[in-house]
């Protein structure tokens, strides 16, 4: 099965130290001037003067605005997390609580509806949504399938390029409901939802098997 895709290598001059500092304080300050400003406005003057860096800086480490706002946008992402709950379904549910819960936050709403909208226009951008948000965040419907066959819970597949998309559809299936129903249709994804959604998920439209 392949891994999932590393972060996006960024501009920057060989051997030039990065500052793990300068660049958490740039993607917080991007995200702050997405909620304030909107995608149209958001400048990289902006977002130097509210992170308290140069200009020059920015340029260094991203090209552009298109860049830099999805790794500000793929930095809340990577904070997701799959501890083990002890079930394939108890999994899907914490993740999937974490991921409502992100939703909420203005700058990840603010930011992901952003990016998605100008990606409709750019394919340069799409392909980094892919390969930075959406190909690593894969990596968590990997550590399911590994833990839940590892439990007896799931076949394993022999079949590579069959594991690959198995996994891309179920990370579809996941995110696309999740986003759609919290950022589309702006209904509650509580805790009611997710046990339901897990369950139709788990069992399929046939519902449980019965004894």
């Amino acid at each position: 099965m392949r891994n999932p895709s590393p972060p996006p290598g960024r501009t920057g001059r060989p051997g030039r130290p990065r500052s793990a500092a300068a660049d958490a304080a740039i993607l917080a300050a991007t995200r702050d001037a997405l909620v304030e400003l909107g995608w149209s406005k958001l400048t990289m003057g902006d977002v130097s003067t509210r992170a308290g860096v140069a200009k020059t800086t920015l340029y260094r480490r991203w090209a552009g605005k298109n860049e830099l706002v999805v790794d500000a946008v793929a930095e809340l992402f990577d904070s997701l997390e799959l501890p083990d709950r002890g079930s394939l379904e108890a999994d899907i549910e914490n993740v999937v609580l974490q991921f409502a819960a992100l939703l909420r936050r203005p700058e990840a709403r603010t930011a992901l509806m952003a990016v998605v909208a100008e990606s409709t226009r750019d394919e340069a951008l799409r392909d980094r949504i892919r390969s930075a948000i959406v190909d690593r965040q894969k990596r968590l419907v990997v550590l399911g399938r590994e833990r839940a066959q590892a439990r007896g819970e799931l076949p394993y597949e022999e079949d590579e390029e069959l594991a690959c998309r198995t996994t891309d559809l179920i990370f579809d299936v996941i995110a696309g409901t999740v986003v759609h129903r919290a950022l589309v249709s702006s209904e509650p994804v509580d805790e009611l939802w997710v046990a339901t959604f897990t369950a139709l998920l788990m069992h399929g439209l046939r519902g449980p098997a019965l004894a």
